[in-house]
Order: C-alpha cells, then sequence, then structure tokens
C-alpha cells in the first residue's frame, strides 16, 4: 500500500458516546502546554482531524483523541480531543475512553483493583481513578476542572420560540441549559431530530445575546453546546435526572456528557437544587448514565465555583489503521448536509 499518512486508532465508546483514541502516527507537536499543543494541531495539522473523523472514514457522530507525551512531568500521559466542530479543552465521555486504552493496550501499566493517573487535558490536569478487574477497566472516575455558572434564569430571544430562559456554566466545555418539557420535550430518542434543530437555534440566540468568557482563559468563549434538562427527582436517596445535550454541528450526544454533567452541577449548586457530596445520576437520551458529585467549593476568578467527579464506563470496540493514499481526493475527509447539518 501506498499510503503517505498512517494512523493507530483504538476504537471506543463511553456509555454510547464514541471516543477514539489515536495510540500511532502522531508522536509530539510543539507547545509548552497542553493548551498551546491543542492550538498547534488547530492552526498546523487540522488535516488529522478532518481525515479521521470526516467521511469517509468518520461520521457525525465520531470524536477522536490523540495521546501525546505531557507537558507536566507528573502527569501519566497528555491528550487532545478533536471533535466534528473544535478542539475542546476538556471532555469527560472522551476522558473516560483515553483512560480505558491506555489501560487495557498496556499504554500504561494497569493495577488492580485501582489505577490512578493524572492526564493532562488542555483544560488543564485531570485526576482519575479507575477501577480495574481481570484486565478490564470497569469504571473510571475523573476530578474534572472547576466549574462554575455564567448566568442563571436569563431570558434570551429565540427565532421561532419567542422568549425562553436559560443558565449557562462551565464544566470543561461551554453549556447553555433549558428545560426540555417547557419546550416541548420529554428527551427521548425519537425527540432526537427536533432537538438537534432546536440547540441549534438557541445556541445562536445565547451566543449573539450572552457574554461568556471564561474569566482565566479568554480564549475559552461562547456556548459550545445546549442541554436540554428533564426535571430533576430523589431516587433511592440519590438525585436522578435525564438530559440530551446537542453539540457541536448539531446533534445529540450520546452518553450523559460528562462536561455537561459537570456544568449541571455546577447549575445546580449555584440554585441550592444539591448538596456537597450528593449522589446525582445523570441519564443520557439513550438509557446510560454517569454518577458525579461536587466535592469541593472554590473560586475561578470572580465566579464561585464547584469541583465536581464524574464516573463511568468506557469499552473497547476495535483496533486497526488509517491510511491516506496520495491519490485520495479527500485528504481531509468531506461532509455533506443531509447529515452534517
Amino acid at each position: 500500500m501506498r499510503w503517505s499518512k498512517t494512523f493507530t486508532v483504538v476504537g471506543c465508546h463511553a456509555e454510547g458516546e464514541v471516543g477514539n483514541v489515536v495510540t500511532g502516527g502522531v508522536i509530539d507537536v510543539p507547545g509548552n502546554t497542553m493548551f498551546e499543543k491543542k492550538e498547534y494541531l488547530e492552526q498546523h495539522m487540522d488535516d488529522i482531524r478532518g481525515l479521521v473523523l470526516f467521511e469517509p472514514r468518520g461520521a457525525p457522530y465520531v470524536n477522536a483523541n490523540i495521546i501525546l507525551p505531557p507537558c507536566d512531568r507528573s502527569a501519566d500521559l497528555g491528550y487532545v480531543i478533536l471533535e466534528s466542530t473544535e478542539y475542546p479543552p476538556m471532555s469527560g465521555s472522551n476522558t473516560i475512553c483515553v483512560a480505558t486504552v491506555a489501560l487495557e493496550t498496556g499504554i500504561v501499566p494497569m493495577q488492580e483493583p485501582e489505577t490512578r493517573l493524572r492526564m493532562e487535558a488542555p483544560a488543564g490536569m485531570i485526576e482519575v481513578r479507575c477501577l480495574c478487574e481481570n484486565g478490564k477497566v470497569k469504571q473510571v472516575e475523573f476530578t474534572n476542572v472547576p466549574a462554575f455558572a455564567f448566568h442563571l434564569d436569563t431570558s434570551v430571544e429565540v427565532e421561532g420560540l419567542g422568549t425562553i430562559t436559560v443558565d449557562t456554566s462551565y464544566g470543561g466545555m461551554t453549556f447553555a441549559h433549558v428545560n426540555a418539557r417547557a419546550l416541548g420535550f420529554d428527551v427521548r430518542p425519537d425527540e432526537a431530530h427536533q432537538m438537534s434543530l432546536m440547540g441549534q437555534r438557541i445556541k445562536k440566540a445565547v451566543n449573539e445575546q450572552l457574554k461568556v468568557v471564561h474569566p482565566e482563559n479568554p480564549k475559552i468563549r461562547d456556548v459550545s453546546n445546549v442541554i436540554f434538562e428533564g426535571p430533576i427527582e430523589r431516587v433511592e436517596g440519590r438525585v436522578e435526572s435525564v438530559n440530551g445535550t446537542v453539540c457541536l454541528h448539531g446533534r445529540l450526544d450520546r452518553s450523559p456528557t460528562g462536561t455537561g454533567t459537570t456544568g449541571r452541577l455546577a447549575v445546580m449548586s449555584a440554585k441550592g437544587q444539591i448538596a456537597k457530596g450528593e449522589l446525582f445520576r445523570n441519564k443520557s437520551i439513550i438509557g446510560t448514565h454517569f454518577d458525579s458529585r461536587v466535592i469541593a467549593n472554590m473560586r475561578v476568578g470572580d465566579r464561585d465555583a464547584v469541583v465536581v467527579t464524574v464516573a463511568g464506563q468506557a469499552w473497547i470496540t476495535s483496533i486497526g489503521q488509517y491510511g491516506l493514499d496520495p491519490t485520495d481526493p479527500y485528504p481531509r475527509g468531506h461532509r455533506l448536509s443531509d447529515v452534517w447539518f
């Protein structure tokens, strides 16, 4: 085969959301921090993202991660997250996938019954605790970067909907939160298409009308995702809810969304809807769940913030190689608006 580029890719999903992991083909990229490495990939090597995520090798629901040497010597590994429209600073489901792949393929030695990792994401250092048994990672629990609310119960004018109420948050990515039932949704799989279309309109309105800028990193700005939230209930000693997160170019996250779960807890904490230490089970539109809790309070710039743990599981689905023939007319992949709307 006359491939000009070759990447080893381990297929993986966390609670239904694809988070493939590139384990070979990219040795390292310039940057003194993982955020700078993210920017370098974005500005100088974005063809890799197109090749592994877009058609004909990828699909609208595919995310990927590139494992890189960490910048902080105390970290076990570094990683940069690739999604269809951006390089997010953090992703919970992708973090669970990277930890699982790193341990189950032997990139990092597995210790049973528990392996602790320090994983350097563009958003910062992520402390990870993995429960392991018979060579399998049974659960990944990560301590996310500090999360906080930007806006609470704020009115936004949305074309075709009129005035709606939103919250906004940062949980490693930026979110707008809306009441699903108030907008006519029960958060069921058969509602996904209409939720996606409405979510894009809400996202556009929020970014036009509200200022969302991280107080310590102004490059993290504007809402990326919209969470349609079901009612909060107390079930068997825990707090529980369902959500559907419209992400990226306008599709539903298959997982409960790790950074979205973190953002939800920041908003819930700010509204007094959950206490520190209480278990929050956040369910996805396909019925999977993440278990999470607020473990500490702090400040980020001028904002009250919370530290959150999120736990879930990932499963390896494949191991293979992606290649680029030098005559391939689509070295960066391609997209059509029938599914990439």
